[in-house]
């Protein structure tokens, strides 16, 4: 998995479930494995929803829709258009896994549950927030259009709908930005400065 997150440019996939919490991304079931295979937490997103009770697709479900029942890939479907309080309920980091392992690289909402947003940058899945408003004309883009393309420039930290033209700035912790551009997680980011840091305690004094 290529971890960089710089521009991402992609048709969307639009999931407007409001509230759509972590044991809806990723059944609890799935969890009982100490495997981090991407394909099978991939195969486990948002599972009870995309399939019945004999695990056929359930067509009337946005993920089996032939506009966008083909899995992610580079430039197809990178990013979730997700409805409000997106990653609400558990802490579970398998649903990041589960976002990642279908191929998402970004999820756009109005509003995260905080521990979530948190475990969406830690896992390399970038999290934008924008207003309502616009959340909600992303997703009539969408439906309007399911080829419509959103482009989110991380460096500029700037979503912009590629149909429309319009653009919104988002926020995020310039600590993540800089690990998400290039690709560290927290133990890797501490190993790029360890020389600073043990010139930092030869230079204290202890009493």
């Amino acid at each position: 998995m290529n971890k960089k997150i710089t521009v991402i440019q992609s048709t969307c996939l639009p999931i407007d479930i409001d509230n759509c919490n972590t044991d809806l991304i990723i059944p609890a079931r799935f969890m009982a494995t100490t495997s981090r295979d991407p394909q099978f937490f991939g195969n486990g997103f948002m599972h009870d929803l995309r399939f019945d009770k004999d695990d056929r697709p359930i067509p009337t479900f946005v993920l089996n829709q032939p506009d966008f029942v083909e899995r992610p890939r580079e430039g197809v479907h990178e990013i979730i258009i997700g409805g409000q309080n997106w990653g609400s309920g558990s802490s579970r980091e398998h649903a990041v896994w589960a976002i990642s392992g279908y191929g998402v690289r970004c999820v756009i909402s109005s509003s995260f549950a905080d521990i979530h947003r948190n475990n969406l940058m830690n896992g390399f899945v970038l999290p934008v927030i924008v207003s309502r408003e616009f959340q909600l004309q992303l997703f009539d883009s969408v439906r309007k259009d399911p080829q419509a393309v959103v482009e989110v420039d991380l460096p500029n930290q700037i979503v912009t709908d590629k149909n429309t033209g319009r653009s919104e700035h988002f926020d995020i912790n310039p600590y993540k930005k800089y690990c998400l551009i290039n690709g560290l997680d927290d133990v890797d980011f501490l190993l790029g400065i360890k020389d600073k840091i043990e010139q930092f305690e030869t230079e204290q004094t202890y009493y």
